[in-house]
């Protein structure tokens, strides 16, 4: 009798087991010859592909945003190293504000202008080698932008204008594509509308830069760079001419550099040079740079920055746009390398001090670089290695004929950025080898090749409409602006302000402080005394 509970217990538990196990193989049967579920569709397989894909091609693109717009930073350290301490706070402030405003501009109407009308289906047309059919140049690695930036402002037969749409960024919403669209070309345009703060730095004034900064941000950078990128006319040429695939300028040796460069051209050219940079006979003082250490942190920000400005242009990392953003990276750094080197070399056994002199170096390898930037994808790197070496002679070469000219550039912004934007783009006319990845660029069924491989003529022609419709428009424009600046005394500050420094009569603030110095209404600086051997007197 005093087993029973016990007993009772263990057949509980071993028909609770038995239940289970029952359970188990049941549900296995069940599972075993249960229907399959249903395969996935093919178009949602497609469409889930496709997004994955898009959202890859963004984020790369983002990042190579986020690179470029820190080389403002590079920007702001060279341009205030190569010039004089008693400006620091004025040079500084407008590479930081040409940001700010040039990005408000461009927000406004810039983008609107120079894409716009990107989405836009141009009609069909007869010329051997187009593709068949309509055609629109707007990426196609960003999702979809139908009914979206697809409204021409100004067009007439195949030759765009300008965009009418996509202002302050209205009609847009959340396009993941487009927004981050815009981000990476309103780092590009501020890229531009930073080059001729360098060249006229030291004598501008700050409301004359202010609206420097709005006019290439809203007008003048979209208006042009609209023409080779947002579906305009010289982006067009392949279609409407038979010149190759048209303009060709792959991450912006005309569209960026070119304009800039032809902004610092014209406007140091109104401002006249700095007092005391040329003799009356005309031979040129060197106004000595502050800072060069300054100066060579920058370059080599600049030059990281760059493997944004480059590849990121691929608008894509899937598929060929892959390939095209890896050669784009080792040509870069091929081009920029050699450059730097050529100038080093040249100015080491040719120039006239027989040094390797540091500035000019810089100036060498970024010359490279702006060299490079056009046609980066389309090239092999023995051939970036030739770009190279040609820009980091010829960027020596237009720095004195500066010189000779009596025109004055503190850092070299016309020799970089104008000299070398201009053999940016014509290179790609030369040296594009047809790789394979280039083909249908600019809605022409074939790839990118110069006269060197065997293209002809016919590319190195839209390259030269390019670089002269650049010099033309964008020089007459804005010497008509920086006129009308000087004549409303808005451009150029006094002589008393240059000589003394732009940093408190512009700014209000020093740029550098000396715990030494006197502030106004403040008692005078008690300096300790000095003791016999140096150090502070013995108590």
């Amino acid at each position: 009798m005093t087993h029973k509970p016990f007993s009772l217990f263990r057949f509980m538990l071993r028909s609770v087991g038995t239940l289970a196990s029952l359970a188990l193989f049941f549900g296995a049967i069940q599972l075993t010859f249960a229907a399959d579920p249903p395969p996935p569709k093919i178009e949602d397989v497609a469409a889930s592909a496709s997004e994955i894909k898009n959202a890859l091609n963004i984020m790369w693109m983002l990042l190579a945003s986020f690179l470029i717009f820190f080389m403002q930073a590079g920007f702001a350290l060279v341009e205030t190293g190569f010039t004089r301490a008693k400006n620091v706070a004025h040079t500084m402030a407008m590479n930081m504000m040409v940001f700010c405003i040039g990005a408000v501009g461009y927000w406004l109407t810039g983008f609107g202008l120079m894409f716009g009308g990107v989405n836009f289906s141009w009609p069909e047309v007869a010329t051997v080698g187009a593709i068949a059919g309509e055609w629109a140049h707007s990426p196609v690695t960003l999702g979809d932008w139908t009914g979206m930036l697809a409204k021409p402002l100004i067009a007439i037969g195949q030759f765009g204008l300008a965009g009418g749409s996509g202002f302050a960024l209205s009609g847009i919403g959340l396009n993941t594509g487009i927004l981050a669209f815009f981000i990476f070309q309103m780092v590009f345009m501020d890229t531009a509308a930073t080059i001729p703060t360098g060249s006229m730095a030291e004598r501008i004034k700050w409301s004359g830069f202010c609206l420097m900064a709005l006019f290439v941000g809203m007008f003048i950078y979209p208006l042009v760079g609209g023409w080779v990128w947002g579906g305009g006319w010289l982006q067009n040429l392949g279609r409407i001419a038979g010149l190759g695939n048209g303009a060709v300028d792959f991450a912006g040796s005309g569209v960026v550099h070119m304009i800039g460069g032809t902004l610092a051209l014209t406007g140091t050219l109104v401002l006249g040079p700095r007092i005391g940079k040329f003799n009356k006979d005309g031979s040129a003082n060197t106004l000595p740079a502050h800072n060069l250490p300054l100066g060579i942190l920058g370059t080599i920000i600049l030059f990281f920055g760059w493997f944004g400005f480059n590849p990121g242009s691929s608008l894509g990392f899937t598929g060929t746009f892959g390939q095209l953003a890896a050669n784009a990276a080792v040509n870069t750094l091929v081009a920029g390398s050699v450059a730097g080197c050529a100038a080093m070399c040249y100015m080491w056994f040719v120039g006239p001090s027989k040094k390797p002199d540091p500035a000019m170096s810089v100036n060498g390898l970024l010359a490279g670089l702006v060299a490079i930037t056009a046609p980066c994808a389309f090239v092999n790197p023995v051939d970036a290695a030739i770009i190279g070496v040609v820009a980091g002679v010829i960027v020596c070469l237009a720095t004195f004929a500066l010189d000779k000219a009596k025109i004055d550039d503190p850092v070299g912004a016309v020799p970089v950025h104008f000299v070398n934007g201009m053999w940016g783009v014509i290179s790609v006319g030369l040296f594009a080898n047809g790789l394979e990845a280039s083909a249908g660029w600019n809605g022409m069924t074939g790839t990118v090749r110069g006269l060197f491989y065997g293209g002809g003529v016919n590319q190195l022609l839209a390259q030269f409409a390019e670089a002269i419709s650049v010099l033309v428009v964008v020089g007459a424009l804005s010497y008509a602006f920086f006129k009308l600046l000087h004549k409303l005394k808005l451009l150029r500050v006094s002589p008393e302000v240059e000589i003394g420094g732009l940093d408190i009569p512009e700014m209000g603030v020093h740029g550098y402080f000396d715990d030494q110095m006197n502030i106004p209404g403040s008692p005078s600086p008690v300096r300790p005394s000095i003791g016999k051997f140096g150090g502070l007197p013995a108590k």
